[in-house]
C-alpha cells in the first residue's frame, strides 16, 4: 500500500465504504484516469489526457502496467467504459485476456454516480443526477441527462431529458448554432433556420437534414441543452474550446444576477411525463424569442434548477430514497450546483457532490472500480 500511495502515478486516494478485492479500472476517453482498489482504498491516477493521441494512449498503457505491477498481484476484474471503441476499452480487453480475469463494462453515467457514492462512503442506494455532454447508454443511444437509481453494481434508469437531434452527429457538439437549429426544428420552426443562422454556410443544409432526419441521431445530453440555449441567445455559435458555450451561458447569467438578482423560474418552462422524461422545450422556445441574452441566460438557470429539483423530488417520493448523488461535467457550473443544493435542502434531501474528485470524466475510473468491486463474486474482503 505504501508503494502505491507514494507512486508518481497516483493523484488521489479515496477511502471506500468497506474493503474490496483488487480491481483495475481503465477510465473513459476524455480526461482519462485509471483507478485500482486495494483493500479499503481506491487509488486514482493522474490524468493522462484525452485518448485521441498516440502520446496519451502510450501514457495510459504505461500507467495501467505500473499500477498492476505495484498492486502486487493480479486484479479480480478489469473495468472499462461501455463504449467498445475507446482505446481504454480495447486495452482493458487485452489486459483481461493476458491476465485471465473477467472484463466488466460499466455504463458511463452509472460510473459518474458510483464515483460520488464511493467518495462519500455511501454503500446503499442513491438517486443519481448525471448531467454531462455524452456517454454511451445501455440502449446504444447517446445519454447525458439522466436520473438513475444506483445501488453499487446495479442501476436503473428512472428518467432522462427529452432527446434532441444532433444535426451532423458529433459536429453538433462543437457548433452550438446546430443545437439551436435542432430546437427550432423540434418546435416546428425549421423554416427559420436558414435565415436565423445566415452567417453559417451549412445552415440551409442543416435545416434539410433535420427535416429529413438525415445524420441526426438523438441525445438526452444536458450539455447539448446548454449549447442550444447559448446558441439561441447568440452567446456562442461555434466553440473554440470545450464547454465554451456552457461557460458563456453561466457567465452571462451571473452578470445578470449580480445586478438584478436571479429571476423566478419561467412558469410552464418544463414538463414531466409519466415515463420519466423531463422536457425543456418550453423553456428553450421562450429563449428563442428573447432579446436580452443575459436575462435569458439567468432565466435558463433558474428554470432548469426548478425543473431538475421537481424531477428528482418526485423520484424521491416514489422510491423513498433521500440521498441524491450529482455527477457529470455540467456540475462544474456553480449556479447549477448551488441552486440545486438549496432546493434539495428545502425538500429534506441530502445532496452529495464531488469534493476530492472533480465532477467530470476524471472521476469515471473511480466509479468503474467501485461498480466492479461491488459486483457479486468480487465485493467485500
Amino acid at each position: 500500500m505504501t508503494a502505491l500511495v507514494s507512486s508518481e502515478y497516483i493523484d488521489c486516494v479515496i477511502r471506500l465504504p468497506h474493503a474490496v478485492s483488487p480491481v483495475l479500472a481503465m477510465g473513459a476517453w476524455l480526461k482519462n484516469t485509471l483507478c485500482v482498489t486495494s483493500g479499503p482504498e481506491a487509488l486514482v491516477s493522474s490524468t493522462v489526457g484525452d485518448l485521441d493521441s498516440a502520446e496519451a494512449c502510450c501514457a495510459h498503457e504505461e500507467t495501467a502496467r505500473r499500477l498492476l505491477e505495484q498492486l502486487g498481484g493480479k486484479p479480480v476484474a478489469i473495468a472499462h467504459d461501455l463504449h467498445p471503441d475507446f482505446f481504454s476499452s480495447r486495452l482493458a480487453a487485452q489486459f483481461a485476456a493476458e491476465l485471465g480475469v473477467p472484463l466488466v463494462a460499466v455504463q458511463h453515467h452509472h460510473a459518474h454516480i458510483a464515483a460520488v457514492a464511493a467518495e462519500h462512503g455511501v454503500a446503499g442506494p442513491v438517486l443519481g443526477l448525471a448531467l454531462d455532454g455524452v456517454g454511451l447508454g445501455s440502449d446504444g443511444s447517446a445519454w447525458g441527462g439522466e436520473l438513475l437509481q444506483v445501488d453499487g453494481a446495479e442501476f436503473q434508469r428512472l428518467g432522462h431529458l427529452q432527446p434532441l437531434p444532433l444535426p451532423g452527429g458529433d459536429r453538433a457538439a462543437h457548433e452550438p448554432w446546430r443545437m439551436a437549429a435542432a430546437v427550432l426544428h423540434e418546435l416546428g420552426r425549421g423554416d427559420e433556420i436558414a435565415q436565423r443562422f445566415a452567417d453559417q454556410p451549412a445552415a440551409a443544409t442543416v435545416a434539410t437534414m433535420l427535416h429529413r432526419g438525415l445524420n441526426c441521431p438523438r441525445t438526452s445530453s444536458m450539455g447539448r441543452a446548454f449549447d442550444a440555449a447559448a446558441g439561441l441567445l447568440g452567446l456562442c455559435r461555434k466553440m473554440e474550446f470545450e464547454a465554451q458555450a456552457a461557460v458563456a451561458l453561466e457567465q452571462a447569467a451571473m452578470r445578470h444576477a449580480s445586478t438584478h438578482g436571479m429571476p423566478q423560474p419561467l412558469p410552464g418552462g418544463w414538463q414531466m411525463n409519466e415515463t420519466g422524461q423531463l422536457n425543456l422545450l418550453p423553456l428553450l422556445a421562450y429563449l428563442a424569442d428573447t432579446k436580452e441574452a443575459e436575462q435569458g441566460a439567468a432565466l435558463f438557470h433558474a428554470t432548469l434548477i426548478a425543473g431538475l429539483s421537481g424531477w428528482v423530488t418526485r423520484a424521491s417520493e416514489r422510491t423513498g430514497i433521500k440521498t441524491i448523488a450529482c455527477g457529470g461535467g455540467c456540475f462544474f457550473n456553480k449556479l447549477l450546483i448551488s441552486g440545486l443544493r438549496k432546493q434539495f435542502d428545502e425538500a429534506g434531501l441530502k445532496m452529495l457532490a464531488p469534493e476530492l474528485m472533480q465532477p467530470g470524466d476524471t472521476a469515471i475510473a473511480l466509479g468503474q472500480a467501485w461498480v466492479a468491486a461491488t459486483m457479486a463474486g468480487f465485493g467485500r474482503i
